[in-house]
């Protein structure tokens, strides 16, 4: 099967593949500049990102997308939600994807700037209502994505549901590994899909190599859920922090910088994700896709390399 494009607004992105907006800087500038430059959609993590930090990974992307189609991704549970998005607006960013929340002035926001808002959401219901507040597409998730989940059912149970209650482009996101995974998606009447976990195999993702080096040594059995301090579930790789927190022990956090509007202080996911993102996995978390450990060929390479070798699968489906 060849690829369809992907169609959101005035946007079109070659192939029909948004690069997941992985937070705290694990997908920043060289990521999604280079995603784009692929032909998909390449997304910033912007949460946990000051402003004038956030400019500087959008001008990068552009710089590398080769005129292609970057985004950024926001949680609405992040204090500083309206300053990020702001702050992209002002850099000419092409979409905003935000999650962790839902917020219906965005959609103002992004009627204003001209930029189409696309929300995560996890159910017919609350698609509907973003197709009624102006959302420009949708991204659908489903409890085998890694990071902050908002529901415990299957994106294979969800996205069917959906297509049928909204027209607006939809887009399949959790646990979409493979090229067989983006088949079904699209049989299932997903516009595009939305795929981080492979991503973070790339040279171009901003991870230490510990972190990379987790996702490549994990196995079933590692891939957990966590209770967080933004009130949500998450999905992660098993880590000496991890253990501590499903054993209802984490350290406190000591000091706050209330990044969160809300916030249980169970502990500072913040530094635990930073922690990781530099190198020390065991005193930090490790987010990850429920379907890392299916990926055949872990070794680190880059974005250009994964993107060919996900399009070729798809070519190799023979029921696609």
């Amino acid at each position: 099967m060849k690829l369809p494009q992907l169609k959101i607004g005035d946007l079109v992105a070659r192939i029909p593949i948004i690069q997941g907006g992985m937070a705290i800087r694990i997908s920043t500038g060289n990521l999604a500049g280079a995603v784009a430059a692929e032909g998909g959609i390449g997304v910033i993590g912007a949460s946990g990102m000051q402003f004038d930090e956030l400019s500087r990974e959008i001008r990068t992307a552009r710089d590398k997308a080769k005129g292609g189609i970057v985004g950024i991704n926001i949680m609405f549970a992040a204090r500083e939600f309206v300053g990020i998005v702001q702050t992209a607006i002002k850099e000419k960013i092409d979409l905003i994807i935000t999650g962790a929340g839902f917020s219906r002035d965005i959609f103002k926001i992004g009627d204003q700037s001209k930029i189409p808002i696309v929300p995560i959401v996890s159910s017919a219901r609350l698609a509907k209502t973003a197709e009624r507040a102006g959302a420009a597409a949708i991204v659908v998730e489903g409890t085998e994505a890694g990071g902050h989940l908002g529901t415990d059912r299957s994106v294979r149970e969800i996205m069917p549901e959906v297509r049928q209650a909204v027209k607006i482009p939809v887009i399949a996101a959790g646990g979409i590994t493979t090229g067989r995974d983006i088949c079904d998606m699209l049989k299932m009447g997903a516009n595009g899909v939305q795929i981080a976990t492979r991503f973070v195999l790339s040279e171009e993702c901003n991870a230490a190599p510990e972190y990379k080096r987790r996702y490549q040594t994990a196995k079933k059995e590692d891939v957990v859920l966590i209770s967080s301090p933004v009130g949500m579930p998450g999905r992660a790789l098993r880590t000496a922090f991890v253990e501590k927190i499903l054993s209802k022990n984490p350290p406190r956090p000591v000091g706050c910088d209330f990044c969160l509007k809300n916030c249980s202080l169970e502990y500072c996911i913040i530094q635990a994700l930073l922690n990781s993102l530099h190198g020390d996995i065991e005193n930090g978390i490790v987010f990850s896709g429920a379907n890392v450990w299916k990926i055949k060929d872990r070794t680190i390479k880059p974005v250009k390399k994964i993107v060919q070798e996900l399009v070729a699968e798809v070519e190799e489906v023979i029921d696609c």
